[in-house]
């Protein structure tokens, strides 16, 4: 547990402040069952309320790592004066170049570079499948074993939203269980291709919508969640350096809960 590993009459403050990191990730819950080998605090870490703020996991040539919280724009909206992962960046690293996205209520690690060069190798090596991506994903029913998911993706299916059919673009998932639940599962998604909204579409289509999902999961199923129940956990690459980089972020601790709940346990 977190306790275990950071101690003391600060701990909560600790916590709560952002200066206890898992994986480079702040995590606010000191009950939370971590390898305590991944754990680092640092009173010098910048203050961060975790689950709420942005943080950066890692930095790099032209490029850092960011963590996004759930209910944070990863790019400006039009119309929305919300904060978002681009300005954030830009304010530490004094520019933010998009690279990918991640949905607004999706949290996670994402990628956003500093420089044009190094935004354009980048953005290649998405385009050319050389970026691994995997996810977590809480879906409603009892998902079976390792199932790979070839359906296009077009951006309207006649009501707005996106949907598998003919003339889209080409969209391939991995998907594996990794726990089952109380009337759900938690899933794990490596993307092959990039699509908006892929994991979510794939899963609907598939008869198990995730968690939450206002968009393509039935309201009895979006209402068992307070948000979006997916995760961007892991990402890894080679940069124009030739360096390879991976990085891993633990569950949040609101879908930690959620999972708690769901299996049958005291959160």
């Amino acid at each position: 547990m977190l306790e275990e590993r950071v101690r003391g009459k600060e701990l909560d403050r600790a916590l709560a402040s952002g200066k206890v990191r898992v994986h480079g990730v702040p995590l606010g819950d000191g009950a939370r069952e971590v390898d305590p080998a991944t754990v680092r605090y640092d009173p010098s870490f910048p203050r961060c309320v975790p689950g709420r703020d942005a943080s950066i996991v890692f930095k790099g040539r032209g490029f850092v790592v960011v963590h996004k919280p759930p209910r944070m724009l990863s790019v400006p909206a039009p119309g929305r004066r919300e904060p978002d992962v681009l300005a954030f960046v830009a304010k530490i690293a004094g520019r933010a170049l998009p690279v990918h996205r991640l949905d607004e209520e999706t949290s996670g690690l994402m990628l956003v570079a500093t420089d044009a060069a190094v935004q354009e190798h980048l953005k290649a090596l998405l385009e050319d499948h050389k970026v691994e991506r995997q996810y977590l994903a809480f879906v409603e029913g009892n998902w079976q074993g390792k199932r790979t998911i070839r359906e296009p993706i077009v951006r309207d299916g006649g009501d707005g939203r996106r949907a598998i059919g003919r003339g889209g673009q080409p969209a391939v998932t991995h998907f594996a269980l990794v726990t089952a639940l109380r009337g759900a599962t938690l899933v794990e998604a490596r993307l092959e291709t990039g699509r908006t909204h892929q994991v979510r579409v794939h899963l609907s289509s598939a008869g198990f919508p995730v968690l939450g999902d206002p968009l393509y999961a039935p309201l009895g199923v979006t209402r068992k969640s307070d948000r979006l129940a997916l995760h961007a956990m892991f990402l890894q690459f080679v940069d124009g350096e030739g360096q390879k980089h991976e990085f891993h972020a633990p569950m949040p601790d609101d879908l930690w809960h959620l999972q708690r709940r769901l299996a049958g346990r005291n959160s």
